[in-house]
């Protein structure tokens, strides 16, 4: 029998003072190392960062879904490294991400560190209906920040996953219950290789970084077009994640362009010598890429891939 988690949402709702200032403690130690580790240890370089800070900054009342791909168990918080002090220190402006409950939450002590750290144990396979959803929809409609890794799992294959309905449904009930969050796409490479997904799992030094952020996905036209045509939850919430995919698929391509470009990478991606930072990634269906390309600025462990059942397709 696994560790019992009932206790932590109901906690993660009702805080207390105690454990509020435990979690302000566990967000801003967790952040200020992120940052050493991706900004000191590693060197890390950022497309199109004011998107991201404009959007962790945005009016209170906003609130922000933040969606990236999942190559490495230090993704998040790694990710946030890249963050002003300011906002690791403040646990009001930090994300809640969803993290595998049967990873993250085995023990009392994980459990707990993971809880104060601002991470909620999702069950993958129990659907879009369950404790974290739920969770994760009153936040945002407190106009709070989520991320979600919407492939489900880490990807260390780098293959084409397709993308769990639960970041529809994040969505389209935020919406529904007031107003439709912010939906921010961010793409990475290079964090495997800061935290390999083999053993003995050490975080390294000295490898290259590169995060590209995308601009708000632009989603009520498409809200408001499955309203007015009656279309059932279920649908909802796959075409909504469907064009989330689409999104971020084209982020990933203008991303592995510029890092060619950074790194002197010809087309078809042979090194120059530099970096093998883009040869593992094999070739996946891209979505058309008629967007605009962004302006430069400067936790658990993976699992062997596996099919979709009809119970996972939608988390």
């Amino acid at each position: 029998m696994g560790y019992n988690i009932g206790w932590i949402i109901p906690r993660l709702r009702n805080p207390g003072r105690l454990w509020y200032c435990a979690s302000s403690l566990t967000v801003a130690v967790v952040g200020l190392f992120s940052k050493f580790i991706v900004e000191f240890l590693n060197k890390t370089t950022v497309y199109n960062r004011d998107a991201l800070s404009r959007a962790v900054r945005r009016p209170h009342d906003v609130p922000l879904l933040t969606v990236s791909n999942h190559h490495s168990c230090f993704d998040d918080p790694g990710l946030w490294g890249v963050l002003d002090t300011r906002t690791l220190l403040s646990r009001r402006r930090m994300r809640w991400s969803l993290a595998a409950h049967d990873i993250c939450f085995t023990n009392a002590l994980h459990s707990a560190f993971f809880a104060l750290g601002k991470c909620v144990p999702v069950v993958r396979g129990a659907g879009v209906h369950q404790p974290a959803m739920d969770f994760c929809v009153e936040r945002l409609c407190c106009g709070e920040w989520v991320h979600i890794f919407p492939e489900g799992r880490v990807n260390v294959d780098k293959e084409h996953i397709r993308f769990k309905w639960g970041v529809g449904r994040l969505v389209a009930d935020s919406a529904a219950r007031g107003r439709a969050p912010l939906v921010l796409p961010v793409w990475h490479e290079g964090m495997d290789r800061v935290l390999p997904n083999a053993e003995p799992y050490r975080l390294r030094a000295r490898r290259r970084l590169y995060l590209a952020v995308g601009e708000p996905i632009h989603l009520h036209p498409l809200l408001d077009r499955l309203k007015n045509s009656n279309a059932s939850e279920e649908e909802t919430r796959r075409v909504i994640t469907e064009r989330i995919q689409e999104e971020l698929l084209r982020l990933r391509d203008r991303a592995h362009a510029l890092i060619r470009r950074a790194c002197g990478l010809r087309a078809d991606g042979l090194l120059d010598n530099r970096t093998d930072i883009l040869t593992a990634a094999p070739t996946a269906p891209t979505a058309p890429t008629d967007a605009p390309t962004p302006a430069l600025n400067g936790k658990e462990r993976p699992e062997p891939p596996r099919r979709d059942t009809d119970s996972e397709k939608e988390l």
